[in-house]
């Protein structure tokens, strides 16, 4: 997966550049396409990578989560 990704963008940042710096009759299409491909499949993909194994509950913010975060502050300051 993570290689996938990797390729995906790398072609995508590929065809932007390509449309930039070519002359070309679709150079405007190499540019959307490109753009489209990093929004509509790279950043995904790479959302779903990165967060598969993690528990949403960890990363809201909680009654329990608040006083754990009041607690470790508390500890530091001492």
């Amino acid at each position: 997966m993570k290689y996938l990704i990797i390729i995906l963008f790398i072609a995508s940042f590929g065809s932007i550049l390509t449309g930039f710096f070519l002359d070309l009759e679709s150079s405007q299409k190499l540019i959307g396409f490109g753009v489209m491909g990093l929004f509509f499949i790279v950043f995904p993909l790479f959302s779903y990578y990165r967060w598969k194994d993690k528990d949403v509950k960890d990363y809201m913010l909680t009654k329990e989560n608040l006083d754990k975060m009041r607690k470790n502050q508390k500890e530091k300051k001492i």
